[in-house]
């Protein structure tokens, strides 16, 4: 049984409930069915009128949300415990959880709007946001705002292009992969610079100093 196979199964046996429990397993890193796909061939099907746009988009965009919100809770009340009982084996320090947080408080609210689209990090975010202490009111407004346009974004691909959205769904989800690679590797070269600015900024310091 394919993929599709499988998740139009489970459509005829459990309904909307493939997207009420769905889709928070997908954000728990327990993709089945995968979120994409299952987003989109839901628009599809609501295409075809087999199911009904509103029910369906509101019982997708619930199910994301109770995903955020459970690894959210489970990051924000295991996260730092486990990372300072056992981060030394995973190679994660208490200080680099703080310095991330750092970062986080300057750029990371806009990125949470467009982290779901990011192939393996939607999985993660939730924990990563809680793990770092993240206001739930911020996750309100921010974390809530990205799970919208993702679901809108891959429910109206099904919708819009109607027998065509598998064609479309890999054709998206390759650029996204391709798009966000670039835009990693290009933040990667940018932490390096700015490593060596400081660096060259440093000896030049202690150079003067003992001058």
């Amino acid at each position: 049984m394919n993929l599709l196979e499988l998740v139009e199964q489970l459509f005829e046996q459990y309904g909307y409930l493939v997207l009420l429990i769905g889709l928070p397993l997908d954000f728990i890193a327990l993709p089945i069915p995968p979120g994409n796909s299952t987003l989109t061939y839901t628009g599809f099907l609501t295409y075809k009128g087999i199911v009904e746009m509103v029910p369906a988009f509101g019982s997708a965009f619930i199910g994301a949300a109770i995903g955020l919100t459970i690894t959210h809770i489970l990051g924000y009340k295991l996260g730092m415990p486990l990372i300072e009982r056992y981060g030394k084996w995973l190679f994660i320090k208490p200080s680099l959880v703080e310095k991330t947080q750092v970062y986080y408080n300057k750029y990371g609210n806009k990125l949470l709007i467009i982290c779901f689209f990011i192939p393996g990090v939607r999985q993660f975010i939730g924990y990563f946001i809680g793990m770092i202490r993240v206001p739930y009111r911020t996750v309100w407004i921010y974390g809530y705002t990205g799970v919208a346009a993702w679901v809108i974004s891959f429910f109206s691909i099904g919708y819009i292009f109607g027998e065509q959205w598998q064609y479309i769904l890999n054709v998206v989800e390759h650029y996204l992969k391709v798009i966000f690679i670039c835009l990693a590797c290009s933040f990667l070269i940018l932490l390096v610079w700015n490593r060596v600015k400081r660096e060259k900024a440093k000896k030049l310091s202690n150079a003067t100093r003992n001058e």
